[in-house]
């Protein structure tokens, strides 16, 4: 049996005493999330992670816990496929099994104690689903999912992946798509396209209460809560998005990766790495106008992590599935933003329908 094992920072303990408890038997696990109880990580981050292994079955299970075991599995039942249980002693996980069929168990590390942990895991994975009329509920479960509207045009088992339909965003595309656009007004609004989208990347920033003084009177007000963010174009054509979210974002510090692909083999070659120099700290947007063969993003967001850089998404006006599912196999803790996601590639590695070559229309070369 494979099991995938994943925690933020407050759940690290726990899973790892459940971890070495399963080591020896005939389970082979998988450890994801948090490196150690001191440094934040996210907990949507693991779950998501764990949970796209488990519906890809590339595990059997997942275990995943946070510090109530409530995020965990919040996070982990957005993905479709995905039933995570809550557990808190050996009886729910009991159940969480023979009646609700869950394959991840989430707990909480700081409610539940490495000796209680283990049992509810042991009573867990001892269990089996009961099927009949426990069936019949799992089959309106699954069909609610197939029935329910996806964030946007998104292949099969792709959680990480978020296409906008904002009309304003559509209608700049369009213009962008024509190959009549002059390079003037493709430059321009490619940058409003780009600011326009990192205006809804950056929805979930945390928010902090600060007191300020109006001609009137003080009051209450909300502040960005200290994220430091970082916008990393890959050379050249990610060049042309950067004004744009600069405009929204002035205090992101911005890196440069330069990377490019080899007309005969499509595969990409770095040539060059600028990175802020607390990467590690910093929300990172790694940008490019196109992700087609998906190769230049997976080298871009090998050379981030070889920095330090965890916490990390993609933001492509245009992707072709070929590209999401490359980045999608070799990084499924990032996050995919785009525009459109096209039909496919062609002999040449363009993306149908496409627009072109971006960096040549961005800076009016051939």
């Amino acid at each position: 049996m494979r099991i995938a094992l994943g925690s933020d920072h407050a759940g690290f303990n726990l899973k790892s005493c459940i971890e070495k408890s399963l080591h020896g038997s005939s389970v082979i696990t998988g450890d994801f999330g948090a490196k150690g109880p001191e440094n934040p990580f996210d907990y949507p981050d693991a779950a998501f992670d764990v949970g796209s292994r488990v519906a890809r079955k590339e595990y059997d299970l997942g275990i995943l816990v946070c510090g109530t075991g409530i995020g965990m599995s919040i996070a982990a039942n957005k993905i479709p496929g995905i039933r995570a249980a809550l557990a808190y002693d050996e009886e729910t996980g009991k159940l969480a099994r023979e009646h609700n069929d869950a394959n991840i168990l989430t707990l909480g590390g700081r409610k539940t104690d490495c000796e209680s942990g283990i049992r509810i895991v042991r009573a867990w994975l001892s269990a089996e689903f009961q099927g009949s009329r426990h069936s019949d509920r799992i089959r309106k479960i699954s069909s609610f999912e197939e029935r329910s509207p996806s964030t946007g045009n998104e292949p099969e088992g792709s959680p990480r992946l978020v296409t906008f339909d904002h009309p304003l965003i559509q209608h700049k595309i369009g213009i962008i798509r024509n190959k009549h656009t002059s390079v003037k007004v493709f430059r321009e609004l490619v940058q409003e396209i780009a600011g326009l989208m990192v205006y809804e990347t950056t929805r979930n920033l945390p928010l902090e209460p600060v007191t300020v003084e109006t001609p009137i009177t003080t009051t209450t007000v909300s502040s960005i809560s200290g994220k430091k963010i970082a916008i990393v174009p890959i050379l050249r054509a990610g060049l042309g998005m950067v004004d744009g979210m600069l405009q929204l974002i002035p205090n992101a510090k911005v890196g440069h990766i330069g990377i490019y692909r080899d007309p005969g083999t499509l595969e990409p070659h770095e040539y060059y790495c600028k990175l802020p120099g607390d990467i590690g700290e910093r929300d990172i947007i790694i940008v490019d106008p196109m992700l087609a063969t998906g190769g230049s993003a997976v080298a871009a967001i090998d050379l981030v992590k070889s920095k330090g850089g965890t916490k990390i998404s993609l933001l492509s006006l245009i992707a072709a599935p070929e590209g999401v599912s490359r980045v999608q196999d070799k990084h499924p803790d990032v996050t995919i933003f785009t525009a459109a996601l096209d039909s496919h590639l062609d002999d040449h590695g363009y993306i149908v329908p496409g627009l072109g070559d971006a960096g040549d229309r961005l800076f009016g070369t051939r």
